[in-house]
């Protein structure tokens, strides 16, 4: 006795047997994707470290440039500002702007947690969006 696909029972009936592995295949690649990006959907701020290849910034437009060199001195494109008087001085600026967003360029001999301080008068200031200015590893450019 052979068997196939559809075989006749002994109602003489047709008796369809479905392959399900294919369907297991497609759910398993699925689960692993999902399991993958969840972590990527995490909201935080957007930070790229020191010297990684990154795209170019559009200047369309100026940019509000915040500057912190490795002495800690904080500077406002091209004007000095203390960390005390940063988040008055970006209201102020930001009060006759429509777009909320600053980019920063820190140096890298200047500690972490200076720079988080900075980043959080920043966020204080009602800034919307905080980038960071990097540069292409020697030797890629």
């Amino acid at each position: 006795m052979r068997y196939s696909k559809n075989r006749k029972n002994s109602e003489n009936k047709f008796v369809s047997d479905i392959n399900v592995t294919p369907l297991v295949d497609v759910v398993l690649v699925l689960l692993i994707i999902f399991m993958v990006t969840a972590p990527m959907l995490q909201m935080g701020i957007d930070v790229n470290l020191p010297k990684v290849k990154a795209k170019s910034i559009d200047v369309g437009e100026e940019k509000l440039i915040l500057t912190i060199n490795k002495k800690k001195e904080i500077f406002i494109n091209k004007y000095k500002a203390s960390i005390d008087d940063l988040k008055p001085k970006l209201e102020s600026i930001f009060a006759s702007r429509i777009d909320r967003e600053v980019f920063m360029r820190a140096d890298e001999k200047v500690p972490y947690g200076f720079v988080v301080q900075v980043m959080s008068e920043v966020r204080k200031a009602g800034v919307d969006k905080l980038g960071m200015i990097t540069e292409l590893p020697r030797g890629r450019r």
